[in-house]
C-alpha cells in the first residue's frame, strides 16, 4: 500500500502521521512497529502537466454554469 502525508515536527524530531482510514484498513495498533519506505515526494511542475487537457474541448463558460448547478 502507498500513501502520501506530510511530515511534522514534533520537538526535535520529525513525525510522519498516518490517517486514520489506513490505520484501521491495515488494523495498525499503538506502539507496533511498522516498516515503510522513506522517498521525498517530487513537487509537479505547471511543465509536467501543461497540455494534458489539450483534447478537452468544454469552454469555460460550461463549465463554470455546471459547477452552480444547485447553488439556487
Amino acid at each position: 500500500m502507498e500513501i502520501e502525508t506530510t511530515t511534522r515536527r514534533w520537538g526535535n524530531s520529525i513525525v510522519v502521521v498516518i490517517p486514520a482510514n489506513i490505520v484501521e484498513k491495515q488494523k495498525i495498533k499503538e506502539n507496533e512497529r511498522v516498516k515503510f519506505k522513506v522517498e521525498k515526494s517530487r513537487r509537479l511542475k505547471v511543465k509536467d502537466v501543461f497540455g494534458l487537457l489539450k483534447d478537452w474541448k468544454k469552454p469555460t463558460e460550461e463549465i463554470i454554469q455546471e459547477a452552480r448547478k444547485g447553488w439556487d
